[in-house]
């Protein structure tokens, strides 16, 4: 099954280091799917965490019990990106709802400090013109 951004996936994070999030858990792919569509070997993430902890809204969003079919409240944890090989990475559980998906990238935005920027707007960056993007994708060798 291929993979989308701002799916939920069950995906194997152990072995687990330091205050990483370890464990068999629900993750958020967050990587682009200009790379998802490509035979890339590993895929951008935020893990989800049942531990809710309220009062830390830049950093994580926070997810009722049935969104996107999880079984219980959740904190996508947005400080916590990583990226893991996509042998990791096993069923589908949902897809975020617009409004999450705004909400989580503007807080990714805000914990990496990058700018809003669109896909238009990053290919006229790389002078590469409307398909500038999938240009870009396309000379990386997988």
């Amino acid at each position: 099954m291929p993979i989308k951004q701002f799916e939920i996936r069950i995906a194997d994070l152990n072995p687990q280091m330091g205050i990483e999030h370890g464990k068999t858990r629900p993750v958020i792919v967050i990587q682009t799917n200009l790379l998802n569509k490509t035979p890339h070997p590993t895929t951008i993430v935020c893990p989800v965490t049942t531990n809710v902890k309220k009062g830390s809204e830049i950093v994580r969003v926070h997810l009722k019990k049935g969104t996107a079919n999880l079984q219980q409240a959740c904190d996508v944890t947005v400080d916590q990106i990583r990226v893991i090989d996509n042998k990791r990475l096993t069923k589908r559980v949902g897809l975020l709802p617009d409004e999450l998906i705004e909400l989580a990238q503007e807080n990714i935005r805000i914990v990496s400090d990058l700018e809003k920027c669109t896909t238009l707007q990053l290919a006229a960056k790389a002078n590469k013109g409307l398909g500038g993007m999938q240009r870009l994708v396309a000379r990386f060798k997988f």
